[in-house]
């Protein structure tokens, strides 16, 4: 591996990131990636201006990213690396987060309080949520959560396999600065571009290998069917792949139409079947779960049976 772990610790390590990430969640005081965001933010408004946007924007980007992933790559040398690995993983990986954000707007849903619905959705999602309503809430729900596996939990698993905890590292902060810097508006069109294309190269295999997971988890059959057909359509390289695989594995028929600053926007299809409910939100939950599972089970029998085959190996 790249990452210089032999499989057995790597899968070790994996396990323990999560654990860390399903017990603690994220910290409550100060979280690194919100520390991030506001050097982020620092850096944009001092960035993005005048001429050369683009070389602007990847100096940015490389001021932002190469540092902090150096310096886990040298402490990931330490005596202290296998610690250092697993609170990197700890730090990149949002699983616990993910369904912090989600599963109470189902329950807000089941329970009728429409208003606290809109609010929990509108933390997850770009779109208005004002006037939605139960289905709107449920799609966008549903769209989050499937996305968000790839990006919050999926790609930093990955990238932890190739490189360790600095792996990881790179993953989640070019994937924070895609989501505050990749936008095609008047003022990031330039400056954004290369961390739009850095995250979608870091996402290009983990998304695809979500999508997959998804299908097969799910309604394969169905799943590959809309992976096929639909996420070409997609405007994101990664998203289409990912979202149009999870909503067939689900069944459900997502996409179409949403508002974005108060003008309608008719979006391309996803998935197919009946549309997304309130129960859905948990089914998606659910699947990105069993994905989470799933990869730590496959990393873990990797581990043993390389171990069973070194061993074998110098008997």
């Amino acid at each position: 591996m790249l990452s210089g772990l032999d499989l057995p610790l790597l899968a070790l390590l994996m396990t323990a990131g999560l654990a860390l990430d399903r017990v603690l969640g994220e910290p409550r005081c100060w979280h690194p990636l919100a520390g991030f965001g506001r050097c982020a933010g620092f850096v944009e408004r001092r960035l993005n201006r005048g001429r050369l946007r683009i070389l602007r924007g990847a100096g940015g980007w490389m001021l932002l990213v190469l540092p902090p992933t150096l310096a886990a790559a040298w402490l990931a040398t330490s005596p202290w690396a296998a610690a250092m690995h697993a609170l990197l993983l700890y730090f990149a990986v949002g699983l616990r987060s993910l369904r912090d954000h989600v599963l109470p707007i189902g329950q807000a849903l089941a329970a009728r309080d429409l208003e606290a619905a809109r609010s929990l959705t509108a933390r997850i999602v770009s779109r208005d949520t004002a006037g939605a309503g139960e289905t709107d809430l449920a799609k966008a729900a549903v769209e989050s959560t499937l996305e968000n596996g790839n990006d919050a939990v999926f790609g930093a698993l990955f990238w932890f396999a190739v490189a360790g905890g600095p792996g990881a590292l790179l993953f989640r902060l070019a994937n924070t600065l895609d989501a505050m810097w990749g936008y095609r508006s008047s003022r990031f069109l330039q400056f954004g571009r290369v961390a739009a294309r850095a995250d979608d190269l870091l996402n290009w295999i983990p998304a695809r290998l979500t999508a997959l997971s998804y299908l097969l988890l799910g309604d394969p059959r169905c799943g590959w069917r809309c992976w096929r057909t639909q996420a070409a359509a997609w405007p994101s390289p990664n998203a289409g792949p990912v979202m149009s695989a999870g909503a067939g594995a689900l069944g459900l028929a997502l996409g179409g139409s949403a508002v974005y600053d108060g003008i309608p926007e008719r979006r391309p299809p996803l998935g197919e079947g009946r549309a997304a409910g309130t129960e859905d939100i948990d089914r998606a939950w659910r699947l990105v779960a069993r994905t989470a599972w799933c990869w730590l089970a496959a990393a873990a029998l990797a581990g043993i049976a390389a171990s069973v085959f070194r061993g074998g190996w110098h008997a």
